[in-house]
């Protein structure tokens, strides 16, 4: 398996008040498979039909206002990445902040608004 590189968009998440609804949505139109993610609760990992790895995921909201689907962008360093958007005109949306198992992930606004997240893999 090739690992993927730096700045470019490796996930995506879609969140919903709604994931039975979700899934069968994008299960049926795409043939996406989900399953439960282990090391995250409330979220499901999505995989493409005839592709090992899961390539986004699905995000249980608290109500209809926070649904949403956003891209993700590998980069090596969340926080300089945060900087460096704020530096640029973007917009920290979320900050930076680890899961349990060492993922580091923030979300950020463009100068016009558009909101997508960068990410860190953990350690290892």
């Amino acid at each position: 398996m090739s690992v993927p590189a730096f700045n470019t968009v490796t996930w995506f998440q879609v969140g919903t008040d709604a994931p039975e609804e979700a899934r069968r949505f994008y299960g049926d139109m795409f043939g996406w498979k989900f399953a439960v993610d282990p090391n995250s609760d409330g979220y499901d990992l999505i995989r493409y039909p005839g592709v090992e790895a899961p390539s986004g995921g699905l995000s249980r909201t608290a109500d209809p206002s926070e649904n949403h689907a956003v891209f993700f962008v590998l980069v090596q360093d969340v926080d300089a990445t945060c900087a460096e958007s704020e530096k640029l005109g973007g917009k920290v949306a979320i900050p930076a902040r680890s899961t349990p198992d060492g993922l580091r992930f923030a979300h950020l606004e463009d100068p016009s608004g558009n909101r997508f997240a960068v990410f860190s893999p953990p350690a290892g």
